[in-house]
């Protein structure tokens, strides 16, 4: 019995494994609100080449709601553009990002 036991543990085991989201592979913590260890809130740069997050905007099934604000960007999901000194540089792309965004105008972050 206790041989049975052992595998049918090993075979849960394997199938969380497999069933893991496909985000964890990507470096996105959405319990942590960051990407690769990157804080997903602060001061942000759009550049076009040497990103730190490549990003796409959605409408639907975003991994992160963004509100674009002028101060205090201290909350997940709460950006506030800047030139230069960033905590964050993204680039925008149309196809294969690391992150899904939304933009919203309230309740930033994880959906």
């Amino acid at each position: 019995m206790s041989v049975r036991r052992a595998h049918i543990s090993a075979i849960i085991a394997l199938s969380s494994i497999a069933h893991a989201p496909a985000q964890a592979d990507s470096g996105f913590a959405a319990g942590a609100c960051a990407f690769d260890g990157l804080s997903l809130y602060g001061d942000v740069q759009v550049v076009d080449s040497f990103p730190d997050i490549r990003v796409q905007i959605v409408e639907s099934f975003p991994d992160l709601n963004v509100q674009i604000v002028e101060s205090f960007p201290d909350e997940c999901g709460k950006w506030k553009f800047v030139e230069s000194f960033p905590d964050i540089k993204i680039q925008y792309v149309e196809s294969f990002p690391d992150l899904k965004i939304k933009m919203v105008t309230s309740f930033p972050g994880i959906p």
